[in-house]
């Protein structure tokens, strides 16, 4: 089911379905600035991602001794969330564990998803509640995916001097980085530039990309650990993807705890995280 918020603006619709954003149109310029999520290329429009991010190895992993499976990017992304609450200009959704979850992810939590609107610009704000009778170990991602064109530029808001880190035909990390940037700012979107599939950057001073084009926008994306960059080599849209967490190299872990990126919280405490495109 789809939920609509908006203001003088903008326009936003949000699916139910995995809280995922379905539309971000501009009222003052008539342009949809969202992917509309093509099967035929790729169906997906910005999904959230919980409680993994990526690919497990062989899509499991060992807490306390016990095995779980967990499809790639996890489970909010295909589960229907509850409307909390919606206004004109704000729209929250819930998903909580309940014994299906707990099959693949064996922990008690709250997911929340808020959206809002202030001006020319869409705020998703991802809150995870611990109600477990313990710690609580998650990743948390966004993959919000942009239209854009090849020839348009992704422009950091510092020079940054960073490589990417790649994963191999299993979704796993290579062991390996890559050169992105060398005291430069600005990425063009070619039809090469995601032929290994997604550059997953580290390190970043910035705390926010401009889009580029005909359709130009500011992502800001703040104090995220990573961020992913991705598209279907040549479509004509790109995923900036703001990450805690990441996926599996080949190296098992023992626990799900020791996972490289994974979040921590204890019973009771909250983990809140926003990402916020602004219509330029």
């Amino acid at each position: 089911m789809l939920h609509t918020i908006e203001n003088e603006a903008l326009r936003c619709e949000i699916d139910a379905l995995g809280a995922q954003l379905h539309a971000l149109h501009c009222k003052t310029n008539g342009k949809d600035y969202l992917w509309r999520g093509d099967p035929a290329i790729w169906y997906g429009q910005a999904p959230i991602l919980f409680p993994i991010i990526g690919q497990l190895i062989d899509n499991c992993f060992r807490y306390r001794g016990a095995r779980y499976t967990m499809p790639k990017h996890g489970l909010a992304r295909k589960l229907p969330f509850a409307l909390d609450s919606i206004s004109e200009t704000q729209a929250v959704f819930r998903l909580d564990s309940n014994a299906e979850t707990r099959k693949s992810y064996p922990f008690d939590f709250s997911l929340y998803a808020a959206f809002s609107l202030d001006g020319a610009a869409l705020t998703n704000r991802l809150t995870v509640v611990n109600r477990t009778d313990g710690p609580l170990f998650f990743s948390l991602g966004a993959h919000p995916a942009f239209n854009c064109a090849l020839g348009d530029r992704l422009v950091f808001e510092q020079a940054e001097t960073v490589s990417a880190e790649k994963i191999d035909k299993e979704n796993l990390l290579r062991p390996e980085r890559f050169p992105v940037l060398d005291n430069a700012r600005e990425l063009t979107l070619t039809k090469d530039l995601f032929s290994e599939d997604a550059l997953i950057l580290s390190g970043l001073r910035s705390k926010s990309v401009e889009l580029t084009g005909d359709y130009a926008l500011r992502f800001t994306f703040g104090d995220c650990p990573f961020l992913g960059l991705w598209a279907k080599p040549g479509a004509p849209y790109v995923c900036i993807e703001p990450w805690f967490g990441i996926n599996d190299d080949h190296t098992p872990r023992a626990d799900f705890s020791e996972k490289r990126g994974i979040q921590r919280i204890e019973k009771g405490e909250t983990f809140s995280y926003a990402w916020t495109a602004e219509i330029l």
